[in-house]
């Protein structure tokens, strides 16, 4: 099938990394693997994170002149060139679908959404234009794929068929995460010589960017959890950056100068090799969607101990792949934390747990085949 892609709060190929950009090319990928032909349809971003009316409505305006290209280009093209299904990745109030629904309404094809989420208190609020776009959206869609559980809710009073909404794990390609494992001696050695870390010691290690909001307040609650166990020999290895940098370092520069080293932005082919190398991930997940930083460090053999947002103990099994803990309870995170460094073997046992987890239930083959079937269903449907 010859699909059209979309995602309009950050396009694949965007220059800044983030979990929405990695999810939206997993996504591509397991199209792709799947024997599906993906386009990228357009790189416009929608995002207004302001709620600028004015701004709201020209992105719009751009939107709808583009929606009409789009469908002129595509009735232009041979038939066997044309998209068969437009899919749409990540939309919300904040980066509504211009384009989506429009083209597949003109080209009377199916019209597929993954990860849409509604939230109903902005009806009346800045966003109310992105708000009801996205309930049209969703409305329209002939099948939601929903990544987070927590997203459902917001969603089933638009959704009056539930036969349109489905379910699709986190998903990653686990193959470079068990190979890192497997060279996880040599990943350790460069890490240690490259940041100047004591191998006796337990390293933890976090991935996140640095931005003001959500982000800032993990990094500060993981900053006072970690300061409750001082009295353990650990040290703390972080790899991201942002314009919230500044900030990150003084806060975890509180632990003390021994205790934590900064690796900067790695690129996603150095990520597997720097969880492999770790001993435990950590991360209190302040709003966090599900974090995909999670599912990559369990695939690498990494436990996690995490705070239980969002869609976390979907992809985190608590006692199982790592520990989860209360939203923003710091006490209850170190003695998470404490609990793992104590307990050499448990790391070891939640890391072999995390990785069978990982290829059997997050894998992007199993992901291929379950949008394949969901994306067969809709098209007999149109038929």
């Amino acid at each position: 099938m010859r699909i059209a892609f979309h995602a309009p709060l950050k396009p694949p190929d965007h220059p800044v990394p983030s979990g929405d950009r990695l999810v939206a090319r997993l996504l591509m990928a397991a199209l792709t693997r799947g024997g599906h032909s993906v386009e990228l349809a357009s790189r416009l971003r929608t995002w207004n994170g302001a709620g600028d009316a004015a701004r709201q409505a020209r992105i719009r305006e751009i939107g709808a002149r583009m929606a009409t290209r789009l469908v002129r280009r595509y009735r232009a093209a041979p038939p066997e060139a044309r998209p068969q299904a437009w899919f749409t990745y990540h939309l919300y109030h904040k980066a509504p679908d211009w384009l989506g629904p429009a083209v597949a309404d003109a080209l009377n094809i199916p019209y597929v959404i993954a990860e849409a989420s509604v939230a109903n208190k902005q009806a009346n609020g800045s966003w109310r234009m992105g708000h009801e776009a996205a309930i049209k959206a969703v409305a329209r869609a002939d099948a939601i794929i929903s990544l987070n559980e927590a997203d459902e809710g917001g969603l089933r009073p638009w959704v009056t068929d539930d036969s349109r909404l489905h379910r699709l794990a986190p998903f990653l390609d686990p193959a470079p995460f068990a190979a890192a494992q497997a060279a996880r001696a040599g990943h350790r050695a460069a890490l240690a010589r490259d940041h100047g870390l004591d191998p006796a010691r337990p390293w933890l290690a976090t991935v996140a960017m640095m931005r003001p909001g959500d982000k800032l307040r993990s990094y500060k609650l993981l900053a006072d959890a970690l300061r409750r166990v001082n009295d353990r020999p650990w040290q703390l290895v972080v790899a991201g950056d942002g314009p919230a940098r500044p900030e990150v370092e003084a806060v975890l520069s509180t632990l003390g100068h021994d205790r934590v080293r900064f690796a900067g932005r790695l690129d996603e082919a150095a990520l597997p090799g720097f969880y492999a190398a770790a001993d435990l991930y950590v991360w209190p997940a302040v709003r966090e969607a599900f974090g995909m930083a999670f599912l990559e460090a369990q695939a690498s053999d990494c436990p996690v101990v995490a705070g239980a947002e969002g869609g976390v103990p979907g992809i985190v099994h608590d006692g199982e792949t790592g520990v989860l803990t209360a939203p923003g309870d710091t006490a209850e995170f170190a003695r998470a934390v404490a609990r793992m460094l104590d307990d050499e073997n448990l790391r070891r046992h939640m890391g072999a747990n995390a990785m069978r987890r990982v290829m059997a239930d997050h894998s992007i083959d199993g992901a291929a085949r379950a949008l394949g079937a969901i994306l067969a269903r809709v098209t007999r449907g149109a038929a």
